[in-house]
């Protein structure tokens, strides 16, 4: 079997690339989660909140609903469906936290839900917080002179 004739027979094997239809689903996905941010601010304003006050409960809503739904499994299936489009930052990040605790309860709540639940966003909450510290740093020494 030749080069050529082997590239052909893998070819023919690969399942092929459904690029398009992932980012349709994650492209719509994603905005409904945004859509649903956006009318959940609007409800809050309605409410008579602050802009401030507002755009914090918003972000604990989603927060709360997205970590709902992953305790119950349903985000999960979304996740199957559209891929990269339930990685809106605040949904994605409650989901990266409640996964591995929900994972892990069997191995009881302190050796498995609470030890587990930081595995994934950990690492982004440690680094997060020393980048900034370094970068207040930076900026407190750079002011002074």
């Amino acid at each position: 079997m030749t080069n050529e004739q082997y590239g052909q027979y893998v070819a023919s094997l690969a399942p092929k690339s459904k690029v398009w239809r992932n980012s349709f689903r994650a492209f719509w996905t994603g905005g409904l989660i945004c859509v649903l941010g956006q009318l959940l601010l609007n409800g809050f304003l309605e409410m008579k909140l602050s802009e401030t006050l507002a755009g914090t409960a918003t972000s604990i809503s989603l927060v709360v609903l997205s970590a709902l739904l992953t305790g119950l499994a349903v985000y999960d299936d979304l996740a199957k469906y559209a891929g990269a489009g339930t990685l809106v930052p605040i949904t994605g990040f409650a989901n990266s936290i409640v996964a591995p605790a929900v994972e892990f309860k069997s191995e009881g709540v302190v050796l498995g839900t609470c030890a587990r639940m930081f595995t994934i966003a950990g690492p982004v909450l440690v680094f997060g917080t020393a980048a900034s510290a370094i970068y207040g740093l930076i900026y407190w020494i750079c002011s002074k002179f």
